[in-house]
């Protein structure tokens, strides 16, 4: 019996909901749930509770959501984003000579939409000559240092297999391809270079400046995914 002021009682059938389970239900259909007000009889006897619930009808949300830039400013440049790209055949590991002296992997910055996997392939070719497929990348890791300012990123790849002979290409700036024993790396490697070696190979005795590096691990039926970090300076 449901007693409702001064009118007669009211004989009433029903099911009473937690209030929980109210707002879950209104919450699934759109309203966001303000307040639950528990209204009991004065008669303590009554074991009729009434629930006020006040809602908010929510705007009806896109299927998708949008994104959109902080200003029509393009960001200022702090960054530089490349790959580094291991060799190692019969001979030893490929390094060639930038036109500014130091020795280097291949490798060079990563293009706007490019993954870093095609990065490797396509600077192995461009410097060179080198022809291989992205199911022969292996990408190992992410280093990370400050320079003047700039943050570079550096991942590290390792390329199972390829076709063709390295040469000097047409104005690339690292040529005189060469191999080189682990047990014989020349003096005077590119830092970037350096670090990606030692993180490949962690006793390989070259110093260098410090970096922060990232392992990275297949995902079965995904992209790779960070499995542990550390502070490095190998």
């Amino acid at each position: 019996m449901i007693l409702l002021g001064d009118d007669p009682p009211l004989a009433t059938q029903m099911w009473v909901l937690a209030p929980q389970l109210w707002e879950d239900l209104l919450t699934e259909y759109g309203f966001r749930v303000e307040a639950i007000d528990l209204l009991r009889h004065p008669d303590q006897s009554t074991p009729v509770v009434q629930q006020l619930i006040r809602v908010r009808h929510l705007a009806a949300r896109p299927a998708r959501l949008s994104s959109c830039p902080r200003s029509a400013q393009p960001p200022a440049p702090h960054a530089a984003v490349g790959v580094g790209v291991i060799l190692l055949g019969e001979q030893g590991v490929l390094l060639g000579r930038h036109r500014r002296g130091t020795i280097e992997l291949p490798g060079g910055t990563v293009e706007a939409g490019e993954s870093f996997e095609a990065t490797a392939v396509r600077e192995l070719r461009e410097e060179t000559g080198l022809i291989a497929r992205l199911d022969d990348v292996k990408l190992l890791g992410t280093l990370v240092d400050h320079v003047g300012g700039v943050v570079r990123v550096t991942v590290g790849a390792l390329v199972h297999a390829w076709q063709g002979r390295p040469a000097t290409q047409p104005d690339e700036s690292v040529g005189d391809w060469a191999w080189y024993p682990l047990d014989q790396l020349p003096d005077g490697l590119f830092v970037c270079s350096a670090q990606i070696l030692t993180a490949w190979r962690p006793g390989l005795p070259i110093d260098h400046s410090p970096a922060h590096f990232a392992h990275l691990t297949p995902v079965r039926g995904g992209r790779p995914r960070v499995t542990a970090t550390a502070d490095s300076s190998l």
